[in-house]
């Protein structure tokens, strides 16, 4: 019987988590080019886990230079079923302080890297449905664990995945500030697309670390964000470990599903060398 494991993408950090044991290394190579890094395999609250930092362990890797397909298949071809990500975010609302957690539910795409978001084209075509981009059932796990380690917790809110690697302009700080959105960000886009994709249940934990540079006088610089992320490491790590423990034992949500109806390439043109690259993605429906 296969073992389902769950994914978390983050900070070097992460994975420093207490009860995270038998962990191992592992590389792996995919058709889309080479991940963040190896996938540091392991046993967490009684589950079999798959962590990837981000930006490379020594955080070598820019936003704009992260190959989401590439992390993404690598996981589900290690059996991933559910990713957990941890991000530091900027702030665009006052009621989001820093070191406080988002729970987000929504994105609004400011990058120009659409082509490295989807594992489809060459051959075959697949829409998947996106309205609701974030995975509402281990969104409120996340939620729900996160009260229960007295953080201070909200509850949705949209992302704003720019690329980077400079921060905000003031216009366009104000601007998404003006619009409502609540939260900014270079990272999570990508990975939630590919994600459902992959038919992986993808959530965030959006840790706010400054205030972007919409508030006067505060204007978010690297030591700022290192600060913050310090702090809100430990509150990330205990809310990961605990939620793990609630994630099912098996995969039987929506997302899990999510190529369904979603192809619509006859099934006999499909190109070989295409269906090659994304067996781990089609292999229940060949």
């Amino acid at each position: 019987m296969a073992t389902h494991k769950i994914g978390i993408i983050g900070g070097t950090g992460l994975y420093h988590i207490e009860g995270f044991t038998h962990q191992k290394w592992v590389t792996v190579k995919t058709p889309f080019g080479t991940p963040s890094d190896a996938f540091l395999t392991g046993k967490l609250a009684g589950r079999d886990v798959v962590f990837l930092p981000r930006h490379g362990r020594g955080h070598r890797i820019l936003p704009s230079e992260l190959n989401h397909r590439a992390n993404i298949w690598a996981m589900k071809k290690l059996g991933v079923q559910w990713i957990i990500s941890v991000s530091a975010v900027g702030s665009l609302q006052a009621k989001y302080k820093p070191c406080d957690i988002v729970v987000i539910d929504q994105f609004l795409d400011r990058t120009k890297q659409s082509a490295g978001h989807t594992f489809f084209g060459r051959g075959i075509v697949a829409h998947v449905a996106f309205a609701s981009p974030i995975c509402e059932e281990l969104r409120q796990i996340l939620l729900r664990t996160a009260r229960k380690a007295g953080a201070r917790v909200h509850d949705g809110g949209t992302y704003v995945c720019m690329e980077g690697p400079a921060f905000s302009t003031r216009a366009e700080s104000l601007a998404n500030h003006r619009a409502g959105y609540d939260v900014i960000g270079m990272t999570n886009l990508g990975e939630a697309k590919c994600a459902r994709e992959a038919e992986i249940a993808y959530a965030t934990l959006a840790m706010a670390t400054d205030y972007d540079c919409w508030k006067k006088d505060e204007h978010v610089t690297l030591e700022m964000i290192l600060t913050n992320l310090h702090r809100n490491a430990d509150t990330a790590k205990k809310v990961v470990a605990q939620a793990i423990a609630q994630i099912p034992a098996a995969p039987g949500w929506k997302t899990h599903t999510a190529l369904k109806n979603a192809i619509m390439t006859d099934r006999k043109l499909w190109p070989k060398k295409t269906v090659a690259e994304l067996k781990p993605l089609l292999a229940k429906y060949l």
